[in-house]
């Protein structure tokens, strides 16, 4: 039985996305740091490059796209695509989706070694059950949901081609 309720199309998604990428660059407007996105794998990542491609026209300052991997689960190895200096650099974290904010706060842990400019986090689908000290800054749909309900971003070829709660 596929009990599968979509909350977001495709359509509807890259709507979302490019309102995100245009409220990013809206709050950055006059800062010359290099930005730094880092997408958590792998959904989260598609979700980068699409904010990413949409930024480009409104900024003109290096962007540079990297990968964070670990378990979610048990985040004891945390490992970014690309050794950075992430000091002096905006830096924003991105996610397909936040349920308690536990992603989020560990995919942070890699830019304790350095001194940011800004740090920012960006999600496509928040949920309301947060359980650590994380609030999304860049937020393109807030979901109340139970706590037995999963949400899941689709992802195609580099696309988000829709989202649903099951």
């Amino acid at each position: 039985m596929d009990n599968k309720r979509y909350i977001l199309s495709k359509e509807v998604a890259e709507q979302k996305l490019h309102r995100l990428a245009l409220e990013v660059a809206e709050h950055l407007s006059g800062d010359e740091a290099p930005l730094i996105l880092i997408g958590i794998r792998n959904s989260g990542t598609v979700v980068a490059e699409k904010i990413g491609a949409y930024l480009k026209p409104f900024i003109n300052k290096p962007i540079e796209i990297i990968s964070v991997t670990f378990d979610k689960h048990v985040p004891e190895e945390i490992k970014l695509s690309k050794k950075i200096d992430f000091t002096d650099k905006n830096v924003l974290v991105i996610d397909d989706v936040s349920n308690s904010g536990k992603t989020l706060l560990y995919a942070l842990k890699p830019l304790l070694d350095f001194y940011p400019h800004r740090i920012q986090t960006l999600v496509l689908i928040e949920r309301m059950h947060k359980l650590f000290p994380i609030k999304p800054d860049y937020v393109g749909l807030s979901v109340a949901t139970t706590m037995d309900d999963h949400i899941h971003v689709e992802v195609s070829d580099s696309e988000v081609t829709g989202a649903y709660i099951q």
